[in-house]
This record gives structure tokens, sequence and C-alpha cells, in this order.
């Protein structure tokens, strides 16, 4: 049975929820949502596996910090012996607009912290990868502020999870389609 690791990044601790930066980790929540076992406590983050059509789903919300995510990254991937092409890895994005979902199997971390980090613990761009955008509606010096600012409710409701919802179904489709397929359906949504 083939295995996925899907990475939703983000930070712990209570001052961070629902803050823009951590939308990898709501991600995670919706992907998972209709899984009865509970994330757990595991080594550098929170676990929740998953079963979908024939493949098996290792949902991980690391703990280690953004600036760290490929200590996290690296740990399940040699844990589960899960092959890099397996490897789905979510982040937030200012360069693209509020709820905009861009699906790419290589690339550089551009300015993302973590994406850059895991870049650099695993020495290669060669990873699938979702960036879901948190717009750029700050003035310039207050990029730290709107990134790591709460997600209004207006927000929430009217944007963030519909493309939640939408974002669980490209995972879907990158674990049983296929990136190619996946990038050709959901980037253009």
């Amino acid at each position: 049975m083939a295995k996925y690791l899907i990475v939703g990044l983000g930070n712990p601790g209570e001052e961070y929820e629902r803050s823009r930066h951590n939308i990898g980790w709501m991600v995670a929540d919706e992907l998972t949502k209709d899984v009865a076992e509970p994330f757990t406590a595991g080594r550098y983050g929170f676990v929740r596996t998953m079963r979908y059509k024939g493949r098996i789903l290792i949902v991980l919300k690391p703990t280690t910090f953004m600036n760290l995510s490929g200590k996290a990254v690296r740990y399940w991937l040699d844990m589960e012996n899960i092959p890099l092409e397996n490897l789905l890895v979510i982040s937030d994005d200012l360069d693209l607009d509020l709820g905009r979902i861009r699906i790419k199997t290589k690339g550089s971390g551009g300015s993302h912290n973590g994406l850059n980090n895991i870049i650099e613990t695993l020495n290669t761009q060669q990873f699938s990868r979702m960036r879901f955008g948190i717009g750029h509606d700050f003035n310039y010096g207050e990029q730290i502020d709107y990134v790591l600012g709460k997600i209004s409710d207006e927000e929430m409701k009217n944007t963030i999870q519909p493309r939640l919802e939408i974002a669980a179904e490209a995972i879907k489709s990158f674990v049983t389609a296929g990136p190619s397929f996946t990038m050709s359906n959901f980037n253009s949504k």
C-alpha cells in the first residue's frame, strides 16, 4: 500500500492558533476532519494517520517551529520509509492572493523559512509543495505582524474555509491521480 507524508507547516502554541502562518496546520486539520483518532504528539510533531482509496497518509503538523521544519520532515520520511516523491508540504504564501492554491513539484523556498529549512535539511528542492495564498494586505514593514496575525471570523467563513476544503480535495487528488493531474486541475481554481 502506497504511503504518503503530508506536512502542514505551522507553529505550535496558542499564540499562533488561527494565524495566517499556520494555514498548513489548518489544511491538515481539514484533510483529517473525518478521522476518528485525534492527532497524537509524536517526535517533532502532531501526527494523524488516515487511509484514502488504498493509500496511507501520514499527516504531520511539525512542532519544531517553522524555521526548523526540515528536522520533522526528515525524521518522518525516514521513520515511515516514505519516498521523496510521496512528500507534500503545505505552506502559507504572501505572494498569492488570499485563498489561492498553487501546487509545484520543485522549486526554491522563496522567502518562506519553513520551506527553505526543508530544502536545506533534505538537500534538494525536488519535492512537492502546496502554497496557500494568505494575500499581502499590509503596509511596508508590517509583514511579520500580518503573517502572524489572526484570520478574522469573516475571512475564515467567506474565504479561508471554502478554500481549505478545496485544498483537502487537492491533496486527495495528489495521492490518487498524481502531481501533474492535480496541478492542472487545482492551480487554476
